[in-house]
């Protein structure tokens, strides 16, 4: 009997709520999605070095739950914030996350990296890069994300500490710029401005 209860209780979500960039937002999670019982050291350390402004597009690549693209989305209400991930299941909470909390100017939809984007143009583009994609898929996100950036457009990204120097020599190669903005002993956030 024991075990059934302690399986039926992993099915159920997994609630809490956090403030970040100063707003209070409450997640709904499960297993099997990133950090699922709470905000990870690096999407915190992303959010805390982002810079928005209020009438912003912006692009959340790989959103998981929603966490960095609804905190987008809050930070620009006059713009419009995409939440975008290959995994259904992400897409699918991430959807109920700006339900729940009341996001209106965000939409989540299933892509593969870029794939599904269309021709849209943001002014933002953020993500906490996976480190296991393989340098492939690493190299064909920086060269998306440049080709739907504005002009002055400007692209956020967290690593582990140890993918600094791939994302380094791809920012320059690519955006002919890169900007460490905050490296800790695990994660580094760096930017590259479409100039």
């Amino acid at each position: 009997m024991l075990r059934d209860e302690y399986i039926s209780s992993l099915r159920e979500d997994i609630v809490f709520s956090d403030t970040l960039c100063g707003h209070r937002l409450t997640f709904h999670s499960t297993w099997g999605l990133f950090s699922p019982r709470g905000i990870d050291g690096g999407t915190r350390l992303l959010l805390d070095h982002v810079h928005v402004d209020e009438a912003d597009d912006c692009l959340d690549l790989g959103c998981g739950y929603g966490p960095i693209g609804l905190v987008l989305a809050r930070l620009a209400p006059r713009g419009r914030t995409c939440l975008v991930d290959k995994d259904y299941v992400a897409v699918d909470y991430s959807a109920r996350n700006a339900r729940l909390n009341g996001i209106h100017n965000a939409e989540a939809f299933l892509s593969n990296g870029f794939s599904a984007v269309g021709d849209r143009r943001f002014n933002l583009v953020a993500s906490n890069l996976p480190a296991k994609v393989g340098k492939e898929l690493l190299h064909l996100y920086l060269y998306d994300a440049f080709e739907h950036l504005h002009p002055g457009g400007r692209l956020y990204v967290v690593t582990i500490t140890g993918l600094r120097r791939f994302i380094e020599r791809g920012f320059k190669d690519v955006f002919g710029n890169y900007d460490k903005l905050k490296q800790g002993r695990e994660y580094t956030v760096a930017l590259a401005v479409r100039e």
